[in-house]
């Protein structure tokens, strides 16, 4: 069966084969009852846009990279996931790429890859430095997630200073004093880390508790076998902490692992809290408590902003031919939640109890 084409929708509607284009493209100057019209004849004969055809039309792949560091890090799985989602709703194809954190890899992911075929990049680095973002003549819009290189970058993350005061405030609330910060750096920058560790430290001197520097504890990477590392290492030196806040839910996964093997209770004796709300921190004994970032509107907003500086690359179509020029780099914040399960609430916390922040 031959497959429906274009003019074959114009002669069934009666309109030229421009106006079914202005109506697939939903241009604005086309009246009610020609753009119905036109669409009855499309669903009637089951014509489907050839999206290849019209992204080469406007100098487009239709191709967008969504590079992370670690793919089979659960929080970037699930939101690879929304991200394609939202991709779709755009008729854009989504590439992943997996650069291991290595500067080189997420080098290329800047320069699209060294060729044409992506129009744009949404990427998480943890290698690239401020001066890698600003020379990068030529190369195709991109939107950061997570880490912030520097203040000028278009970029969408939760406020992840708040989002660890928060968390540090609720394990002071259940009396908790000696808390350690799994992954935690005390060092000037704009990274999720050196954020996540500033809110920790603003809790506490709220709250009047005094910062023992040895509560940080840097790891390696952000495995579980690091967190597990991290507690064995301060249990064997005599450490005896009576809450950890891990700086993401892998961590705090291992974290659990060890103080259990070590015969100690969670939450009676350490009360654990992580970040991200992957879905193992569901599954866990003892369920995790966790800072939940609102993935979905993360991969909305990123592709979003993505859409608008391609279409800022490409120039104006006749739909938007009005629209106001570039617009300055944007750092845009998206809601998170406190999540309070078992491993800070006991095991009464069946149900997970959610405190819903503002961004």
């Amino acid at each position: 069966m031959t497959r429906p084409r274009i003019k074959d929708v114009a002669r069934l509607a009666g309109v030229s084969e421009k106006t079914v284009s202005n109506v697939i493209n939903d241009y604005t100057h086309v009246s009610e009852r020609t753009r119905r019209a036109v669409r009855d004849a499309i669903e009637q004969l089951g014509y489907k846009v050839n999206l290849a055809g019209r992204h080469l039309r406007q100098g487009r792949t239709g191709i967008i990279a969504l590079v992370v560091p670690e793919l089979d890090v659960p929080y970037f799985a699930e939101l690879a996931r929304h991200v394609i989602r939202e991709a779709e709703k755009r008729s854009l194809t989504v590439l992943i790429h997996d650069t291991g954190a290595d500067r080189d890899h997420e080098l290329a992911a800047l320069t699209g890859f060294g060729s044409s075929f992506v129009d744009g990049v949404i990427l998480s680095p943890l290698a690239l430095t401020p001066d890698d973002l600003r020379d990068r003549a030529d190369a195709p819009p991109t939107v950061l997630i997570g880490e912030l290189l520097e203040e000028g970058a278009d970029h969408v993350a939760i406020d992840n200073e708040k989002a660890a005061r928060e968390a540090t405030e609720h394990l002071l609330s259940l009396g908790r004093r000696s808390i350690l910060v799994i992954g935690g750096r005390d060092e000037a920058g704009l990274g999720t880390a050196e954020a996540r560790t500033r809110g920790y430290l603003a809790a506490l001197r709220e709250a009047g508790v005094d910062h023992d520097p040895a509560a940080l504890l840097p790891v390696r990477s952000f495995g579980m076998p690091d967190g597990a590392e991290a507690v064995n290492r301060v249990l064997g030196e005599g450490g005896r902490p009576d809450a950890l806040l891990c700086l993401n839910d892998q961590l705090a996964l291992g974290a659990l692992r060890a103080l259990y093997e070590h015969g100690i209770r969670v939450p009676e004796e350490v009360a654990v809290i992580g970040f991200d709300d992957v879905e193992a921190g569901r599954f866990s004994v003892p369920t995790l408590s966790t800072v939940a970032p609102d993935k979905a509107a993360i991969a909305r907003v990123a592709v979003e902003l993505l859409q608008r500086r391609m279409d800022e690359v490409a120039g104006p179509t006749p739909a938007d031919a009005s629209a106001p020029g570039p617009r300055s780099p944007q750092d845009l914040v998206v809601a998170h939640r406190l999540v309070l399960r078992e491993s800070t609430e006991g095991a009464g916390a069946r149900s997970a109890a959610c405190r819903p922040t503002t961004a």
